[in-house]
């Protein structure tokens, strides 16, 4: 008999697209008893890529990505079909590309001289390393809500260690002491490999492109239906011995209120909290305008929730300072090749094997990274891509007397060839697309026990969480991984799907990575 039961996913994040995915490989759904909700015209939440050579293309962001770490997000495109291979999976696609790619960046830091900085020291004194040794093995609890510079003196700031770490990351000195230690546990290897990006793996095209689209499309192949253009404003509720449950969804789909009706049995994974609220795009004239969060948005919906409610979290512990928590990016499209040909002259480095180059005296903190070409889908083959972003969006510029986030395109261009000493004529034909984010370090806002909730909080009937604001013991947040295992985590319980979930790796633990780590921290 074919079940009536229906799941909801309110987002079209990837975690909701792998929340989808889960229901039906490991807990037998049938496709069309999924509906995706999504506010937006597209799938994918934050891992967007979008636009054409001739009105330039967007990212607002990009994830790095390992495949020693990672483990819930490979497992799962391992059963996802390459769209571009046939006979492959997206993992198998990606790891053949990393063979074939592989990092080695040779201009990792830059200072206002344009000259490489030498990485192969951390910088450390022993005073830096006696405080990081004692933050890398406190106990969380310990930690609270303190902040990175709780614990780390300030000539720690200015470690060429903090210059990688930082900006491969995006950690910022008043940001989570707690979540700076577990990166340092997550990805200990990477510690010592940082000054040349050896661990990162990149995907074939944008993140969109590359892992979005084939996880879409196969989604779509099963049935499930994903609804855009609908956000979900409220959600009814009610409590019996002692069971939230939720009964009823009130949405705008394509301007037009309606309420969806749950039935018994029926399940809601909700994407609490959004990195990528009130973000907006500039142009080569024109700014980014600034905004403010959504007043119907994921945001709101989980402030609601949360009320009353303390096993729901706090939202306001992570998006009540948007001078904490935000940067800038922008995107640059390019109809010749003098850019791309004079940083491989300058770096060293191939488009596509030299990660971050970061101008460590940038006021702005600014960073770029060409990726192999093409970078989308639809890129001609005379067309060059490459991102970049600033962490310090409020601080006047080296070149250009304005801060970032208050730039056009034209002026980020400016200020990116004054570090590097290049003419203007060298991206005479770009198109750059700056990139505002208010929240985009939200999740690593200073954090107590409790801010996070549970993605199945105690007392939940038919109800999750599924996003980078809920409490995952080990794990880091602002990766593919986060998402993809909290969607995990909660399809399997709600299901009461019993196979185990693929745990952390425990690279930390390793002697090897310990001694490796140690050795980088004594140079």
């Amino acid at each position: 008999m074919t079940s009536t039961r229906k799941a909801y996913f309110v987002g079209g994040g990837i975690g909701s697209l792998a929340g989808a995915a889960f229901m039906i490989r490991d807990g037998g759904w049938a496709g069309d008893q999924i509906v995706i909700l999504e506010a937006g015209a597209v799938m994918g939440g934050s891992l967007d890529g979008a636009g054409d050579a001739d009105r330039g293309y967007t990212m607002r962001g990009g994830r790095m990505l390992t495949t020693d770490n990672y483990e819930c997000t490979w497992a799962l495109f391992k059963s996802i079909p390459s769209l571009a291979q046939p006979g492959r999976s997206v993992f198998d696609e990606t790891l053949a590309f990393n063979e074939q790619h592989a990092s080695n960046a040779m201009a990792r830091l830059v200072d206002n001289r344009r000259a490489k900085v030498p990485v192969a020291s951390m910088g450390f004194s022993m005073h830096d390393r006696l405080e990081l040794f004692k933050l890398a093995n406190a106990d969380e609890a310990s930690l609270g809500a303190s902040s990175i510079t709780d614990h780390l003196s300030p000539p720690f700031f200015d470690t060429e260690f903090w210059f990688m770490w930082a900006t491969t990351f995006a950690f910022q000195p008043w940001h989570s002491a707690v979540e700076f230690r577990r990166y340092l546990h997550r990805f200990m290897l990477e510690f010592s490999r940082i000054e040349t990006l050896a661990g990162v793996k990149r995907t074939v095209l944008n993140q969109f492109d590359s892992l979005v689209v084939p996880l879409q499309h196969w989604l779509e192949a099963q049935g499930v239906h994903m609804v855009t253009d609908c956000t979900v404003t409220d959600l009814d509720h009610k409590t019996e011995n002692g069971q939230f449950e939720v009964i009823a969804a009130h949405c705008t789909l394509k301007g037009q209120a309606e309420i969806r009706q749950l039935e018994e049995g029926d399940l809601v994974f909700l994407q609490n909290g959004s990195m990528t609220d009130a973000s907006s795009l500039g142009s080569m004239n024109a700014a980014p305008a600034k905004l403010k969060k959504a007043p119907i948005g994921s945001w709101t919906l989980w402030e609601k929730l949360a009320d009353g409610r303390p096993s729901f979290g706090k939202p306001a512990a992570f998006n009540s300072c948007v001078a904490q928590s935000d940067w800038a990016s922008f995107t640059v499209t390019l109809k010749d090749s003098a850019f791309f040909d004079q940083m491989q002259r300058f770096s060293g480095n191939e488009a596509g094997t030299g990660g971050l180059v970061t101008f460590k005296d940038s006021n702005w903190l600014m960073s770029i990274v060409l990726a192999h070409q093409p970078h989308f889908a639809n890129q001609p083959a005379d067309v060059q891509v490459f991102w970049g972003y600033g962490l310090f969006p409020d601080r006047i510029g080296n070149f250009v007397a304005k801060a970032m986030a208050d730039c056009t395109g034209a002026e980020l261009l400016e200020e990116l060839c004054g570090h590097l000493r290049f003419d203007l004529d060298t991206v005479a034909t770009a198109n750059c697309i700056p990139c505002r984010m208010p929240y985009i370090t939200s999740m690593f806002m200073p954090r107590a026990p409790g801010d996070r909730p549970l993605p199945v909080p105690e007392g939940t009937k038919n109800f999750a969480f599924i996003s980078q604001f809920v409490e995952i013991p080990q794990d880091t947040v602002f990766t593919v991984e986060f998402s993809v295992r909290a969607a995990q985590m909660a399809v399997y319980q709600l299901l009461g799907l019993t196979q185990p979930i693929p745990p952390v790796a425990p690279h930390d633990k390793s002697l090897h990575a310990q001694f490796d780590a140690l050795v980088k921290a004594l140079k």
